[in-house]
C-alpha cells in the first residue's frame, strides 16, 4: 500500500459556489504532485471554524494556505491574522462588480498582516497554485528543479505558438 503524503497546501473558500471559479489552483499542485486539502468556510458565517483552521494548519503540516472569497472577501485576511504561514488570496469574480470588490477586499490588508493576492479570474487561481509551488520549492530542491523545467517548457510553448502563427500568416521561412 502506497504511503499517503502529508498535506502541504490548504485551500479554503468562502462558498462551495466558488469552486468552479478557483479550481484552477489545484492543477499546478497536481502537476507537481503536491498534496492539498480543500474546505468551505466563511470568515463571516463560520468565524470559529476559520480561526481553528488557521491556528492548527501549521501543526498539521500545512505550509501554505490559499484562501478564496468573493465580495467582502475577508477570508484570506482573517486567516493571515491567525497564522504565520504564507497566505495567498484569490479574489473571486462576482456578478456585481466583476470581482473588483473581491480584489480590493483581498489586496488592501493593513500593515503587518500580509496576504499575497493574485488576479481575479482563472489566471489568478492558477497563479495561486503556482505561487504555492514556488514557496514550497524554497525548501525542496527537487521541486525547485521541476520548476526550472516548467519555466523552460513555457518558453518552448510560446516559441512554438509564434512559429505556428508565422506559418499561418505566410511569414514562415520554411
Amino acid at each position: 500500500m502506497a504511503e499517503e503524503k502529508k498535506v502541504l497546501v490548504g485551500i479554503v473558500m468562502g462558498s462551495d459556489s466558488d469552486w468552479g471559479k478557483i479550481k484552477g489552483a489545484v492543477a499546478p499542485l497536481n502537476d507537481f504532485h503536491i498534496p492539498y486539502e480543500v474546505h468551505v468556510m466563511s470568515a463571516h458565517r463560520t468565524p470559529e471554524k476559520v480561526l481553528e483552521y488557521a491556528q492548527t494548519a501549521k501543526d498539521r503540516g500545512i505550509q501554505v494556505i490559499i484562501a478564496a472569497a468573493g465580495g467582502a472577501a475577508h477570508l484570506a485576511g482573517v486567516i493571515a491574522s491567525h497564522t504565520t504561514l504564507p497566505v495567498i488570496g484569490i479574489p473571486v469574480q462576482t456578478d456585481f462588480l466583476g470581482g473588483l470588490d473581491s480584489l480590493l477586499s483581498t489586496v488592501q490588508m493593513p500593515g503587518d498582516i500580509p496576504v499575497a493576492t493574485v488576479g481575479v479570474g482563472s489566471g489568478g487561481a492558477r497563479n495561486a497554485g503556482l505561487l504555492a509551488v514556488q514557496i514550497l520549492a524554497l525548501a525542496d530542491n527537487n521541486l525547485a528543479e521541476a520548476l526550472v523545467k516548467f519555466k523552460k517548457s513555457l518558453v518552448e510553448k510560446i516559441e512554438k505558438k509564434d512559429h505556428d502563427l508565422q506559418f499561418m500568416i505566410g511569414n514562415s521561412q520554411e
